[in-house]
């Protein structure tokens, strides 16, 4: 075979490159959930840009299927992984199988109420550590992204001052939240943002632990009119990710063109989350929502009454979820930011 035919392959993909990349782009959720805005108001555009500012010699086409088209919200990293999308948002969360270190934050209550750290510090994780970033690539994608939730507190039907307060109550705390209540006498009720309204309202539970940007929306405060600001934290919840293979293939000065887009999105959805928790927090100040601070004291002592969540994650994670959990709250000490218990004592 000559060497004209052996580069043909190459010359032709460079040269469909240089038209245009099709790139599909998806999630489970709707453009109105904060996560999702992020891809399509702050990605999207930032990638259209630093292309156009680096002389236009690549554009995009997107191919939106947004708002569960392709997948619902199970089935994340599988779309991702496989294919069915070439980037999209992938809820790690959901994902304590098989991609378990990414849900660190889950087992580590009480340790950042902010939003922005969450984000810069998962950023700089994943880019740093073998092992967060192997969360992704054995999965066939690329982590572009951080998204994450603003700080978990209490909604509830009663005011609450004391973890004594929720003794013989029952408040909505699905998954791994549910063991942020162990111990203290209160019983958790599984559920989702789309239930707490309904399971508050006949009584199924009495509150949730939830977030701002959440509640407001579904109007749970409505008949949860006590928020007490009890500081679980910011989760990071997942990621903006792209398909290994997608990703490979494309012209390397497109590869770094999305990854800086996806820089770029991390500082836009902290803005963004900055933005609705402020405006829903008045909102629902308006409506009648009653705030209380929970004292740093009574936080600190909530957070000692609980068994060690952080325990049985650490255990089956093995080294791996040692050195996550250490560089974690190694950051935030960095930072200048001291959890109420540190949950990596002793590892």
């Amino acid at each position: 075979m000559s060497s004209a035919a052996l580069a043909l392959p190459f010359l032709n993909t460079r040269s469909i490159a240089a038209q245009n990349i099709s790139i599909q782009i998806g999630s489970s959720h709707p453009t109105n959930n904060i996560w999702v805005y992020a891809m399509q108001n702050a990605l999207q555009p930032a990638l259209e840009k630093l292309l156009a500012d680096a002389g236009g010699e690549y554009s995009v086409s997107w191919n939106e299927n947004y708002g569960g088209t392709l997948y619902k919200f199970k089935d994340t990293r599988t779309a991702v992984r496989d294919g069915i999308v070439d980037v999209g948002m992938v809820g790690t969360v959901w994902e304590g199988s098989a991609m378990p270190l990414q849900n660190v934050t889950y087992f580590t209550p009480f340790a950042n109420v902010d939003h922005n750290v969450t984000i810069d510090i998962f950023d700089k994780l994943t880019d740093e550590l073998p092992e967060l970033r192997a969360g992704w690539t054995d999965q066939n994608m690329v982590h572009l992204s951080s998204l994450v939730t603003d700080s978990y507190d209490v909604y509830a039907k009663f005011p609450i001052t004391s973890v004594d307060d929720i003794r013989n109550r029952r408040l909505n705390a699905p998954g791994t939240s549910a063991n942020w209540l162990a111990e203290t006498g209160c019983t958790p009720v599984d559920g989702a943002l789309t239930t707490y309204y309904t399971d508050i309202q006949t009584g199924v539970s009495e509150g949730t632990l939830s977030f701002a940007s959440g509640i407001q929306p579904t109007r749970v405060y409505e008949v949860a009119p006590h928020l007490t600001r009890v500081g679980f934290g910011s989760m990071y919840f997942g990621g903006i990710a792209v398909n290994k293979g997608f990703y490979d293939r494309l012209p390397e000065p497109v590869q770094a063109a999305l990854k800086e887009a996806g820089r770029i999105t991390s500082r836009a959805h902290g803005d963004y989350i900055t933005k609705r928790t402020t405006e829903a927090i008045t909102e629902m100040k308006g409506a009648g929502l009653q705030i209380t601070e929970m004292a740093p004291a009574e936080r600190e002592r909530w957070a000692e009454t609980l068994p060690d969540v952080a325990k049985p994650w650490l255990e089956a994670n093995g080294a791996a979820a040692a050195t996550v959990a250490k560089a974690y709250f190694g950051e935030l000490e960095a930072r200048g930011i001291k959890p109420a218990r540190d949950w990596t004592a002793g590892i």
